[in-house]
């Protein structure tokens, strides 16, 4: 049974940076595709940037070029690190599990984490 704890969320002045980190206890990850969703007050939850159990990864459009996902594997840690941060990029942050192939779909995703609140002004 995966379980995946986020932190590293806060209150940060736009253009600013934060570090999000997710780290799971369970099954090798190896073997898993994570991911990085967020959700605003009303609105549906989205999709921020996914990694491969390979190390390829994929951004929405939104946060290309400022955001960047990374794994440590022997950690068991997925990070997303946050830059040139904008209000509209407030929300919960959650991370995501799922075996074998990713997806961008949230639905696709069979273990989460709690979330991690990000506010920029």
């Amino acid at each position: 049974h995966v379980q995946l704890v986020e932190s590293g969320g806060g209150s940060v002045q736009a253009g600013g940076a934060l570090r999000l980190s997710c780290t799971a206890s369970g099954p090798d990850l190896n073997f898993a595709c994570m991911g990085w969703f967020r959700q605003a007050p009303a609105k549906e939850r989205e999709v921020v940037a996914v990694i491969a159990r390979i190390g390829t990864t994929a951004y929405a459009d939104s946060v290309k070029g400022r955001f960047t996902i990374s794994k440590d594997n022997p950690k068991s840690t997925l990070y997303l690190q946050m830059s040139s941060l904008k209000p509209e990029d407030s929300a919960m942050y959650y991370c995501a599990l799922r075996w074998n192939f990713c997806a961008v779909n949230s639905d696709a995703y069979i273990t989460w984490g709690q979330g991690t609140q990000v506010t920029v002004s």
